[in-house]
């Protein structure tokens, strides 16, 4: 698998955590008082984030990435929807 299928795969997963948490997990824990799935997921997302900016790294030197891409998937990981944007913008491009 080459390093840029890895971080697309990575980057729709940990959009999805993201959302997940976002979306379902912190309404939960603030307004039914449920904080385990907030425990569960914000964990896998944690793991997967960690993943994402690895895999960011290793494709900017694999690919020899500008600042400029790098830069926005950094940026694109802290934006809700944003890893499906740089998919769409940024990875699609180098796919191949």
């Amino acid at each position: 698998m080459t390093s840029i299928k890895g971080l697309r795969i990575v980057g729709f997963l940990e959009g999805i955590s993201f959302l997940l948490l976002i979306f379902i997990c912190m309404p939960l824990k603030y307004m039914a008082d449920m904080g385990m799935p907030n425990k569960i997921v914000g964990m896998g997302h944690g793991v997967l984030f960690i993943a994402y900016i690895y895999l960011v790294l290793q494709v900017h030197f694999d690919k020899k990435w500008g600042i400029k891409n790098s830069l926005w998937s950094f940026i694109a990981s802290l934006l809700p929807f944003g890893t499906f944007v740089a998919d769409k913008k940024i990875f699609e491009k180098y796919a191949n």
